[in-house]
């Protein structure tokens, strides 16, 4: 048993290596050049952001792995030679808590500070917001805990009289669950439901910060996971449907070109006129709206000009980009088709395992079962990589609702064009989301990662909680869930196939 703990902590370690070098990587590639070798507090944050989210998601599997080292045991003892899981996530979570509501928000506050305030001044000023917003929030959760928090176990005291033990087993049957010369002593067996008692007890207060913020995360995650599950595979594959089937003129180009010249200069005099205001002090409610409407068309010129340069390649080596162009295209198709396969998977096992009482089928738990059967890290493979990919559809949703409804702003990520409030912005998003996706693979693949830390904390603890309990009890977020994925697959199927048209002349709203 020693060697397979040992084994599972060198793998811990490798992969948390990996990780955070995949973010390093990620941030190198996608920064904005205006922000390199600067802005380095907000970088930390970021790669540690990204890094813990990972490994959130890697550690129910690990979890996993961990509970199967105590499968064999012979003796109780080897299994406290494992790791400690449960402390692991109360301090993987509470980590998250404070990096979402206390750091991300200062590292915000401090980059988009006024740049010509000395760095005293932008950090007091950043204290000053974060400081408010970690006394209410304090506030909050201090007279939450003492009020409702609580748990609520159900039970029921079961008794049963003892019976001299039987000579003969004639009176025993299968069918039968007690036994007795004539007379079945089943008292523990038949309690009636007056029997039933609730326990209350308090919950600690490390739980209990990771139980709100999973409910703060189980809304977003609702509602943008239901999205993406949809919109992510659908992308893709309508992403190919649209795509540019052959090369145009030089004509065309140069018409489409000038076109977006003119676009351009549009927005550039908008962009001085806003910078104007904001130096005469002058950042009211129009101006804000105005800025939305500026970032929302450069989104979309940077979109049709991308869309321009596949259409017509230039350069020396213009016949290779457009194969590439061809080759990204079908990796689109092939990549969608297979998330789409996944994203039916995932909303089956939802409706057939959370959604039905009792449920019809394991499905997904028995697959990862016999997975781990074939060999024993398969299984667990396959179960992180569902975690991975429900986390990859929470974020294209975030995505695709942030570039169409008005009332929420999406800081869009660029490769090589990614300022840091953007960065800091997705990875708070991303941060939150992850809680909610750790509960949501808990409860729905809780045949499989059964007897896990996870599950004492996500399971019990979280649907027991006094006031929070309903929500899980009725699956008001799995509903949520497939309504919205339902919509979204609806709103594909519609219109999804049609190409956009390029927007108008764009003026600033006066």
């Amino acid at each position: 048993m020693g060697d397979f703990n040992l084994a599972l902590v060198i793998v811990a370690i490798v992969l948390c290596i990996v990780v955070f070098i995949f973010n390093v990587y990620l941030l190198v590639n996608y920064q904005h050049p205006d922000d390199k070798n600067q802005a380095y507090f907000p970088k930390f944050v970021v790669v540690l952001g990204l890094s813990v989210a990972a490994i959130s998601i890697l550690m129910l599997p690990a979890d996993v792995a961990n509970r199967q080292a105590c499968r064999h045991a012979i003796y109780n003892g080897s299994c406290n030679l494992t790791l400690p899981m449960k402390d692991l996530w109360l301090a993987i979570y509470i980590l998250d808590a404070v990096l979402v509501f206390f750091i991300i928000p200062f590292a915000m506050f401090y980059y988009e500070g006024d740049q010509d305030k000395s760095i005293g001044k932008r950090i007091k000023s950043a204290l000053l917001w974060v400081v408010s917003t970690a006394v209410v929030c304090g506030l909050v959760l201090g007279i939450l805990y003492g009020l409702v928090g609580k748990v609520d176990f159900t039970v029921r005291h079961l008794s049963s009289s003892t019976t001299q033990f039987p000579s003969t087993w004639e009176n025993f049957s299968s069918g039968q669950q007690c036994i007795g010369n004539g007379v079945h002593q089943c008292s523990a067996y038949s309690a009636n439901a007056s029997s039933e008692k609730t326990w209350t007890m308090r919950t600690t207060f490390p739980e209990y910060v990771v139980a709100l913020a999973t409910i703060v995360g189980s809304v977003l995650f609702s509602i943008f996971g239901g999205v993406g599950i949809s919109c992510l595979p659908l992308g893709l594959i309508f992403a190919f449907i649209r795509r540019p089937k052959a090369v145009i003129t030089r004509s065309q180009y140069i018409k489409e070109a000038t076109e977006l010249s003119k676009k351009a200069r549009e927005l550039k005099k908008a962009t001085d006129a806003l910078h104007q205001e904001e130096r005469s002090g002058s950042k009211g409610r129009k101006w804000r709206k105005n800025v939305k409407a500026v970032e929302k068309e450069l989104l979309q010129l940077e979109e049709d000009v991308k869309l321009l340069e596949e259409m017509y390649p230039q350069g020396e080596k213009a016949e290779t980009s457009w194969a590439l162009t061809v080759l990204g295209y079908l990796a689109k198709l092939v990549l969608g088709i297979l998330g789409l396969i996944v994203s039916v998977a995932w909303v089956a096992h939802i409706v057939i395992y959370l959604l039905v009482d009792p449920p019809l089928s394991p499905f997904l738990n028995d697959v990862f079962i016999k997975l781990d059967d074939i060999w024993g890290l398969l299984g667990t493979a396959a179960f992180a990589f569902f975690c991975f990919y429900l986390l990859l559809a929470v974020i294209a949703g975030a995505m695709m609702l942030g570039l169409r409804l008005v009332f929420i702003t999406i800081h869009p990520m660029k490769w090589g064009a990614t300022l840091m409030n953007s960065f800091l912005f997705n990875v708070g998003l991303i941060l939150l989301c992850s809680i909610s996706v750790i509960q949501f693979c808990s409860t729905a693949f809780a045949y499989y990662a059964q007897a896990t830390a996870a599950q004492e904390i996500f399971g019990h603890t979280l649907q027991s909680l006094r006031g929070i309990k309903y929500l899980y009890k009725y699956n008001v977020f799995q509903i949520a869930f497939i309504v919205l994925a339902g919509l979204t697959f609806v709103y594909y199927a519609a219109f999804g196939w049609r190409r956009k048209k390029p927007s108008g002349r764009f003026q600033l709203s006066t």
